[in-house]
């Protein structure tokens, strides 16, 4: 019996080297390296400004809170995505406003036309797995004038936008394509994820993505702001106040503690130089060879596949099984792991955890988001997997198919 954990990070000797000339250096909260990963995100992702940040859900908080979205204003979420999409939106002082999802996993565009009130401030889209959303057609809703002359703008952000923003969370998806344009350049902003089970980790850490138009924002203005918000609202980071008599500084704003110390930005950095050339193209190698192998299993629905208008990161592989119930699901998951792979599922939807049912969100209000979780089972998909393995995981899932269905339970 083989051993497959789901998700390790990439280490390897360039990541080591990058880590040790940090801690060899003496400075290990942010300074040179921060900076070093957000102009490499934002070269990357062919846009002029990136700012790090200790997580994307921190991320997120933070975009909200720049375009001044708070208490009696709704955000516009899907119901299948991890709690943090949701949770950010209450940390604002906001309401949580609940779509259903496409069979692609990715919110259901028409549906969210449904939801939009004079409160409503911003859209938060998700790129589940890596596959991006139809942010073409986001933006024709947003932009269409029936919706535009609802908007209610209440700080002066809101008016020069003039619209809903949409704000991405992109944590899956760094390395996407959506129509010949890079995933950090399809929204308004655009929040990656840099979680340890990223296809690129700073252990923990995040990075928010500059597309707001720069005919209405001037985006070295916004970087500057968003670093500031991200440090307390203090004038000078540590590494400037340590650079020679330059120690006096000010508070100018109420921000965050949610800075990225150099230490993680290290690891980043070392994976993202090699990201679209070595881990990209592997992760790519497993996905496809998973397609290939379940295409003769009728038992098996594929995830959504690379096509002329969008390309996937191949951050999850996220199978469904026809036809089965989802305690039948997760008797295969139990037998899966019996037999040494590791699986996932991503996610359970919103209105399945207690939070939110205590809030009033109800699943049955959600039927695509739960049909979809109920027979989803995300496989181990990074570059270290080799045929061999591969071939091991998809005989277990077999197995398990024909080993649940068989006791007809």
């Amino acid at each position: 019996m083989m051993n497959i954990p789901f998700s390790p990070p990439y280490i390897d000797d360039e990541v080591k080297q990058e880590v040790l000339s940090t801690l060899d250096s003496g400075w290990i909260t942010s300074g040179p390296k921060v900076v070093a990963l957000e102009k490499l995100v934002a070269e990357k992702t062919s846009l002029g400004h990136v700012v790090c940040c200790n997580s994307a859900t921190s991320g997120l908080l933070l975009m909200l809170h720049w375009y001044g979205i708070g208490k009696g204003d709704e955000v516009i979420i899907p119901a299948y995505t991890y709690a943090a999409t949701a949770l950010v939106v209450i940390h604002a002082g906001a309401t949580p406003v609940m779509v259903d999802v496409a069979d692609d996993f990715n919110i259901d565009i028409e549906k969210i036309r449904n939801k939009i009130t004079e409160k409503t401030k911003a859209i938060i889209p998700v790129d589940i797995a890596g596959w991006p959303c139809d942010y073409d057609k986001i933006f024709n809703l947003v932009d269409s004038d029936n919706i535009k002359t609802r908007f209610t703008p209440a700080n002066d952000k809101q008016k020069q936008l003039g619209r809903i923003m949409v704000l991405s969370d992109a944590a899956h998806s760094i390395g996407a394509i959506y129509n010949n344009i890079p995933s950090g350049k399809c929204a308004d902003f655009t929040v990656f994820s840099f979680h340890a089970v990223k296809n690129v980790t700073t252990a923990e850490g995040g990075a928010v993505c500059i597309h707001v138009p720069d005919d209405l924002f001037d985006h070295g203005k916004i970087y500057k702001e968003l670093k500031l918000m991200s440090l307390n609202g203090q004038t000078k980071d540590a590494f400037t106040k340590n650079q020679g008599g330059g120690w006096r500084y000010d508070i100018v704003m109420a921000g965050y503690k949610i800075n990225m110390p150099d230490i993680c930005a290290a690891i980043g950095l070392a994976q993202l130089k090699k990201y679209h050339q070595v881990i990209l193209p592997a992760r790519k190698k497993v996905f496809d060879a998973y397609s290939v192998a379940f295409q003769k299993y009728s038992w098996a629905q594929l995830p959504p596949l690379d096509n002329e208008m969008k390309t996937s990161s191949y951050h999850l592989y996220a199978l469904r099984i026809v036809n089965i119930t989802e305690a039948q699901r997760d008797k295969m998951i139990d037998y899966i792991a019996q037999h040494g792979v590791a699986v996932n599922v991503h996610f359970q939807p919103l209105p399945l955890l207690t939070l939110f049912k205590e809030r009033g969100y109800k699943i049955e209000d959600y039927p695509v988001a739960f049909n979809n979780y109920s027979r989803e089972i995300s496989l181990p998909i990074y570059p270290e997997l080799d045929l061999i393995k591969i071939n091991y995981i998809v005989a277990t899932i077999a197995t398990a198919y024909e080993t649940v269905l068989q006791s007809k339970s």
